[in-house]
């Protein structure tokens, strides 16, 4: 069974955050970056990988994904700098 992934995304440093999860990073991120589904991440350009973490299972990524969701904005900034304290894009080298 493949991992599970559950990622954030943003367009910039301190901006809108989005986060979701994936059984398959490479491709979503990239399709992210093509804005191929024309939604949120589309329309406020969020494409740049700032954070993401592997799970074993479907349920324990959703639950996990859920969890974020719900967490205060300064939390979701704390987690992401933890990993990643320039907010780099984590996923530059995909493409």
């Amino acid at each position: 069974m493949s991992k599970i992934y559950v990622y954030i995304l943003t367009n910039k440093k301190d901006g809108t955050l989005y986060i979701s999860l994936t059984n398959e990073p490479e491709r979503r991120i990239i399709e992210h970056k093509n804005k191929v589904v024309k939604g949120f991440t589309a329309k406020y350009n969020l494409d740049k990988l700032v954070y993401f973490e592997e799970h074993e299972t479907y349920n324990e990524a959703f639950e996990r994904e859920r969890r974020l969701k719900r967490w205060r904005r300064k939390w979701k900034i704390e987690l992401i700098e933890k990993m990643n304290p320039n907010w780099n894009d984590l996923s530059e080298d995909w493409c």
